[in-house]
């Protein structure tokens, strides 16, 4: 693990500026990049932490606040650790904000993000990676299916609402994709059961996307987030093992 170097940004869109966290290995010299989406809770610093550990495995890391249209990073105060059951009002908040991002204007901000990663000096030349969590694990999706000649590999953690029947619904995007992806689903997750992971993975094998799928058994929705309370350090370990072993395959 190299030392690193993190620092706020902001990314002009179509619809403003996003705000976002950009780390990369402190030599400064031009990495593979990672676009990394986050989860409702948002840009935080157990978010940072995270990108800053994939730094240290060397790459270039961005992390946007998908929701700055509503403001800069946090839009929503969340306390330190965050825990629902405790404070239903959480979720009370959070759910319109998450409602607000659309698949469409996904696509039109992964259009900036990549373009601004293209122009950094500290992204090397070539494709991008993706990995998300949460609602971060559909952004994956729609970004890889909107822009396959940017993506080399995607990832999804905990992922929720993967295959509905939703007209937008991420699935559905398969056939444009052309990244190697990994998604590693929670047990007995209420936002994506067993009949959604079916028909994920068979729309992924019908459009013959290269891919790996797994069940993590006794994980949690939301197992990587350290600063939660469906934190499980088990899952967590298995995700860095995992989405590592794809960007080393992939870049």
């Amino acid at each position: 693990m190299s030392d690193v170097q993190g620092t706020a940004v902001d990314v002009p869109t179509e619809d403003g500026v996003a705000d976002a966290y950009l780390v990369h290995p402190a030599d400064g010299l031009p990495r593979p990049a990672v676009l990394l989406y986050q989860d409702a809770y948002g840009l935080r610093p157990h978010l940072r932490s995270m990108a800053d550990r994939l730094a240290g495995a060397g790459y270039t890391v961005l992390v946007p606040n998908v929701f700055y249209r509503l403001g800069r990073a946090p839009v929503v105060e969340l306390p330190d650790f965050i825990d629902p059951a405790a404070d239903p009002s959480i979720w009370e908040r959070l759910g319109p904000v998450v409602a607000s991002l659309t698949p469409d204007l996904v696509e039109r901000d992964a259009a900036a993000y990549l373009h601004w990663l293209a122009a950094s000096p500290l992204a090397a030349d070539g494709p991008v990676a993706l990995t998300g969590y949460c609602m971060g694990a559909r952004l994956v999706l729609w970004t890889a299916a909107a822009h396959p000649d940017r993506i080399a590999a995607g990832a999804g953690f905990h992922g929720g609402r993967l295959a509905t029947d939703d007209p937008g619904s991420p699935h559905l995007g398969a056939p444009a994709i052309t990244a190697e992806l990994y998604f590693g689903h929670a047990d007995h997750d209420p936002s994506l059961p067993p009949e959604q992971i079916a028909r994920f993975e068979e729309a992924l094998r019908a459009a013959g996307v290269r891919h790996t799928c797994e069940v993590y058994p006794g994980a949690p929705h939301g197992y990587t987030q350290a600063d939660t309370s469906a934190y499980q350090r088990e899952g967590d370990e298995r995700h860095w093992a995992a989405l590592l072993g794809l960007l080393a395959r992939t870049f």
